[in-house]
């Protein structure tokens, strides 16, 4: 074997150890940020009375992905260029119940000491013309590798089961169709869109009517906690019973 094949061999050795620490790095991301939305989750299954995730969901990209990405956006093949112009090999996609379960999901992620929101896309307040909506994050994380520390981006997407419904099923029409969609059905697409949009607003208003209600029912029940407990009013009864009976003999 001559040295230009030797030092080519070296090279790929090279590119593939490089390849494989750092995949590793946004796997560790990943593992990170989904171990932080999990204890969050079960700190609201157990302490308080409502938990705003009702799933999730995540996702690596495979190099071959990654490999496509780069080929359309004509970006070198150097991990450094991939690293700062593809932000969403590691993607996590949380799903709530209700459109304020978003933002205080968001606002939960954003108090992190660990966590910097590099990017935001709010496509609920701007939906896209197709219809979607959802609100996109991306974050940085640190990742302690044995001899460096990696600061990893990593997608959230946190919608609710409306908008991943029509947002699933969206997808699967464009993939049928290889994209080529007929105008009719884009339209119809975005009807949908819509309907779930009105669907979620619905929600929204009933949602914050059982809190007022359920906050409502919670003052009163102090309240008359507060006055049973209370020695004056315990002899309101007897006062106006006294009074009673002195107005009977005369």
């Amino acid at each position: 074997m001559d040295a230009k094949s030797q030092n080519n061999i070296e090279q790929m050795r090279s590119f593939k150890k490089d390849l494989i620490r750092f995949m590793m790095s946004y796997k560790f991301a990943l593992a990170e940020v989904n171990t932080k939305i999990d204890i969050l989750k079960q700190e609201f299954q157990y302490i308080h009375d409502y938990n705003p995730i009702e799933h999730t969901n995540s996702r690596l990209k495979s190099p071959e992905s990654i490999l496509r990405k780069i080929d359309r956006k004509g970006i070198g093949l150097s991990l450094p260029y991939i690293s700062e112009n593809i932000k969403d090999i590691a993607g996590i996609r949380i799903t709530c119940s209700f459109i304020s379960d978003i933002y205080k999901i968001k606002d939960m992620l954003e108090q992190q000491k660990d966590i910097t929101v590099i990017e935001c896309k709010d496509y609920i307040e701007y939906p896209k013309p197709n219809g979607y909506q959802s609100l996109h994050l991306i974050i940085q994380i640190p990742i302690f590798m044995s001899d460096r520390e990696d600061l990893v981006p990593v997608e959230i997407q946190i919608r609710t089961i409306a908008m991943d419904f029509w947002a699933s099923l969206e997808h699967k029409i464009y993939y049928k169709y290889n994209k080529e969609i007929p105008v009719r059905i884009k339209n119809e697409l975005k009807e949908a869109a819509d309907t779930a949009a009105k669907l979620d607003k619905k929600m929204e208003d009933l949602h914050k009517e059982m809190n007022q209600i359920k906050q409502l029912s919670q003052h009163e029940d102090i309240l008359g906690e507060q006055l049973a407990n209370n020695d004056t009013f315990k002899l309101i009864p007897a006062m106006f019973m006294s009074e009673f009976n002195k107005n009977n003999k005369n």
